[in-house]
């Protein structure tokens, strides 16, 4: 059997299935909702790690627009003092990239479960201690069609995006003397504020309500995990 199938589509389907089995009310939604927490707290230390090192990037983006500035016209130069600063910092500039790449095959997994078994009506490839769910309400609280595209699910999702992507670009210091006022890092963040929502409404809008709903929820998890690590004090600057 394809390991993608073992390892991620029937765990995500038989919890999916299961969860809507043990919760109240006969809503798909609140199952999808609770998924999206659980995925959450499992995947919680890559996603902890990922915040600490884009906190820890935009506390010394001061001093990497100042490295930029300074060894301009000198791009080896440039790239050595960047990764000695990143090393002195104790950040890497990649790391917070990794828990969107774990997460995406549990994404395609869902993706996957609500188009071809729960919105297909037949729920197969269950293990044998997980009840077979019958019909499944696929409205959620009895207005939102799971199986169907929801441009209000999807402009809500975009709306916590927002909000995301706004904490993490507010998030600096003053300038250094000498520093770049407007970078290129500085620049391609303020795009990312509007482009990333517009991008998530146009994607949402076009997906299954169900795969909305779980983006919506971990977008706004995520905003609260900033809310919580942004209030803690800023790390004191390492010593040069």
């Amino acid at each position: 059997m394809n390991p993608f199938v073992i390892l991620f589509y029937q765990p995500i389907l038989n919890l999916l299935v299961w969860l809507h089995n043990i919760i109240p009310g006969d809503d798909f939604g609140w199952a999808i909702i609770s998924l999206t927490v659980l995925v959450k707290i499992i995947l919680y230390p890559l996603s902890a790690r990922s915040l600490h090192s884009q906190k820890a990037l935009q506390e010394i983006q001061p001093k990497v627009d100042e490295l930029r500035k300074k060894y301009k016209d000198d791009r080896e130069r440039q790239g050595r003092e960047l990764m000695l600063l990143y090393k002195q910092e104790k950040v890497s500039p990649f790391s917070s990239c990794l828990p969107l790449l774990v997460q995406l095959p549990f994404l395609l997994a869902i993706f996957q479960v609500l188009r071809d078994e729960v919105a297909a009506g037949s729920v197969d490839a269950l293990y044998s201690f997980v009840a077979q769910p019958g019909a499944v309400n696929m409205v959620f609280l009895g207005v939102f069609d799971l199986k169907e595209s929801s441009i209000v699910v999807a402009v809500i999702a975009g709306a916590l995006q927002f909000l995301q992507t706004r904490m993490l670009v507010h998030k600096r210091q003053p300038a250094l003397p000498g520093s770049a006022d407007e970078s290129m890092t500085s620049m391609m963040n303020k795009q990312m504020l509007y482009i990333a929502p517009v991008i998530t409404v146009v994607f949402g809008a076009s997906l299954p309500g169900g795969l909305t709903l779980y983006w919506t929820i971990n977008t706004l998890t995520t905003l609260i995990q900033q809310i919580i690590l942004f209030q803690k004090p800023a790390r004191a600057p390492q010593p040069q």
